[in-house]
């Protein structure tokens, strides 16, 4: 069994992607390796067995790829957060900034009930823009955050300061 700081062996780092001066961590190596995925989904299942969680929030596209089978495990329902026009039905929508430019996230307006105890569920909070756009969607529909559930944190670029009162939890951090 793998532990999860062993887990970091398996991010591969891809400097200037997808602009100079960026160093990405991509989790493809992770997600091809059967026992690392493994231990990755059942860490954060682990963290969260016997608290009632209803519904789990997937950011984007890597959110979905650890939010399904967690919500799987959990009992709970699972609810993308899409890019503008992906999803067919009645959404509401938060924008944010990004280091380069403007983004924006949208759920559908009936995936959340006011009460729902919810876990966001993403793969990488790097400044924060994202995931304070999630915490903003789930509040909007009377959700409420009981976390935000990361596989990596870059703690350098500070994103935990977009999100003061929101308790956080990632698998594994870089500074």
């Amino acid at each position: 069994m793998v532990k999860p700081e062993e887990l970091k062996a398996h991010i591969r780092n891809i400097p200037d992607f997808p602009r100079p001066g960026i160093l990405f961590r991509d989790i493809t190596p992770l997600l091809a390796d059967a026992a690392a995925f493994s231990e990755t989904i059942n860490t954060i299942c682990s963290r969260y067995e016997g608290r009632r969680i209803d519904k789990v929030v997937a950011i984007e596209s890597r959110g979905f790829v650890f939010a399904a089978p967690v919500a799987c495990h959990l009992g709970a329902g699972l609810v993308p957060l899409r890019k503008p026009g992906k999803l067919p039905y009645q959404t509401i929508k938060e924008s944010y900034a990004l280091e380069y430019g403007e983004a924006a996230l949208e759920v559908h307006r009936d995936a959340i009930e006011k009460g729902d105890k919810v876990l966001i569920l993403d793969d990488l909070l790097a400044t924060g823009g994202t995931a304070a756009a999630a915490v903003s969607l789930v509040s909007k529909l009377g959700g409420e955050v009981v976390e935000l559930c990361l596989v990596i944190e870059l703690k350098t670029l500070r994103g935990r300061e977009k999100l003061s009162g929101v308790p956080i939890f990632s698998l594994l951090s870089y500074d």
